[in-house]
């Protein structure tokens, strides 16, 4: 059972055979960063906010929710596929928010730092794990993207996770102010990668609207790795496991859709 609020549901039509993958293939929901640090105008410029308004519900009405992510190539982000789904939960292959807008390159997303606001055109979803891209409306420069890495990561290793998330569940808003942590690899899974908590607190953990957000290695004198991204985990801040949608044994899907 899902203990996280969904943070967010969008409204699309897939094919019948996709839908049924995308439908089982990691639907949970993740939420922002809790005892985070705030991270300084110029670094980490690779995160992205994504900020969904118009989002059909069930009943007919609307709501507004958002994700984060990261730059991926000049034109693509990634995030993780339960931020694309339609009404009844099951992921879809194309933004359907009246807007999905992306905002890149600037740790405050209101400030004066150089950066993007682009919408989202285009999505994909991977049919084996909670991860999806998403197409820019156009390319973006002068922002180097976050390679992903070839390999998992080791247990034990540490991780810096970024976001834009809320930073607790209770009443979640979505933060203009881009937010770093860093948590410990606990396992190494097909899919998942388990993380726990440790600086600057053990219990600096993903919140609302942090879905999406990336997980990646930090090595000195080399550029940093994505390894995965935000998928699920308990309500935050906690101290216990947070599972993460790993990418780097799906980087051949990734380089292949963002072609």
């Amino acid at each position: 059972m899902r203990r996280r609020t969904v943070t967010a549901v969008l409204s699309g039509v897939v094919a019948t055979g996709a839908a049924a993958v995308f439908a089982i293939a990691g639907t949970g929901t993740a939420n922002a960063i809790a005892n985070g640090e705030l991270v300084k105008e110029g670094q980490y410029r690779f995160s992205v906010q994504l900020v969904m308004t118009g989002i059909p519900k069930p009943d007919g009405t609307k709501r507004n929710s958002g994700c984060s992510g990261a730059l991926i190539s000049r034109q693509w982000i990634i995030t993780a596929g339960h931020c694309f789904r339609d009404a009844n939960g099951v992921r879809v292959e194309r933004p359907v928010a009246d807007s999905t807008v992306a905002t890149i390159g600037k740790a405050d997303v209101n400030g004066d730092g150089k950066g993007y606001k682009l919408d989202v055109v285009a999505v994909r979803q991977s049919p084996t794990a909670d991860v999806s891209v998403a197409k820019l409306a156009s390319p973006v420069r002068g922002i180097k993207p976050l390679a992903i890495s070839d390999n998992p990561p080791e247990v034990g290793d540490l991780l810096r996770l970024t976001g834009y998330g809320s930073t607790q569940s209770a009443s979640p808003v979505q933060e203009t102010k881009l937010r770093t942590g860093q948590l410990a690899v606990l396992t190494v899974e097909d899919t998942i990668i388990g993380v726990h908590g440790v600086a600057p607190a053990d219990n600096t953990t993903p919140c609302p609207f942090d879905s999406g957000g990336p997980f990646f290695i930090e090595q000195r004198w080399r550029a940093p790795k994505l390894v995965s991204v935000v998928s699920n985990g308990p309500s935050c801040p906690h101290t216990e496991k947070e599972s993460t949608a790993r990418v780097d044994n799906i980087k051949d899907w990734v380089e292949e859709a963002i072609s």
